[in-house]
């Protein structure tokens, strides 16, 4: 079980999709809605006289976020679940037939058995920095893939591409000035990413995106970020083999950024510089080290927000 749940929790399971909300509270009777602004007020007011509930939904990419966000606002409870766990616990079932109806009931019986982790809110400042996040992310994609088709284009095309480069550095640059000033000018994102630049090797790309996509930090222990993100490692035994252990799963968003900034500190900060000599010295994989050097990083970020009295060692 990933968290305690009372008995009298009610789970309500809602399918999400980019034009419709399909929602049962019971085992029987499904509701639908449309997925705008009227159609979430309908869903509220359904839900609104009953008491204990608890909404269950899959992460879609996005057509999520509004109803999700409208639901917080209304101080309910709600977890946001990765699809592939749906499903996988659907084939445990014996379910193989998918609609919006079945979809709904599978996610409230879900819901019930694994009772998955609360969603932790965001308020509208951490949401906004998140969709400049993903749009920084896409522009630097795209740059990639443009520079990519340079090294084989023609004389002719090479001049369009060359425009599309500057374009996107452009955009690229004005994009992180605008993160930057949105951070500056929300006073608790401003002072959450002074307390987290304390770390050095925590750069501006590292504190955003943790702040963005990792409201959790500073909220729950270390043991559970490090798997919430996907730098815990997962044990592999079964009677006498003990096989090598892996990370898998978690937030990729963050644990990408969060390797580039770990190759950093492995060079320019002192203590996790030695950390990482230490371990490799001991005979750990460089890739190893690293990602200890990850899941330390982690939790010395999630001990500055969650201990103000805290103080790194110099």
């Amino acid at each position: 079980m990933e968290t305690t749940t009372p008995t009298t929790t009610t789970y309500v399971g809602l399918d999400i999709a980019k034009d419709r909300l399909d929602y049962t509270v019971d085992s029987t009777r499904c509701d639908h809605v449309p997925n705008t602004p009227t159609g979430h007020a309908r869903l509220l007011a359904a839900l609104r006289s009953r008491r204990g509930i608890r909404v269950i939904c899959e992460a879609t990419g996005g057509y999520e976020r509004a109803i999700v966000a409208a639901l917080l606002l209304e101080k309910l409870e709600v977890c946001v679940v990765n699809p592939g766990r749906v499903r996988a616990f659907a084939h445990a079932e014996g379910l193989l037939a998918k609609t919006d109806r079945l979809d709904a009931q599978l996610l409230r019986r879900f819901g019930e058995k694994v009772r998955p982790r609360l969603h932790a809110p965001m308020d509208q400042a951490a949401i906004t920095l998140r969709e400049l996040l993903d749009y920084r992310r896409q522009l630097s994609d795209q740059l990639v893939a443009v520079r990519n088709r340079l090294e084989l284009a023609g004389p002719v095309l090479c001049a369009r591409l060359d425009t599309q480069v500057a374009f996107l550095q452009k955009e690229l640059s004005e994009t992180d000035r605008l993160i930057e000033e949105h951070i500056d000018h929300d006073d608790t994102l401003r002072r959450k990413a002074a307390r987290l630049r304390e770390l050095q090797g925590a750069g501006p790309v590292l504190t955003a995106t943790v702040l963005a996509y990792l409201p959790e930090l500073g909220e729950i222990e270390g043991p559970q970020l490090s798997a919430l993100v996907g730098v815990a490692p997962f044990a592999r035994d079964s009677g006498r083999s003990h096989r090598a252990r892996h990370v898998r799963g978690g937030r990729g968003v963050v644990r990408h950024v969060l390797y580039m900034a770990a190759v950093a500190a492995t060079q320019h900060n002192p203590v996790l510089r030695a950390f990482y000599a230490r371990l490799v010295a001991a005979g750990k994989p460089k890739l190893v080290a690293l990602i200890a050097v990850m899941r330390k990083m982690l939790h010395v970020l999630n001990r500055l927000l969650a201990d103000p009295h805290f103080v790194l060692v110099r």
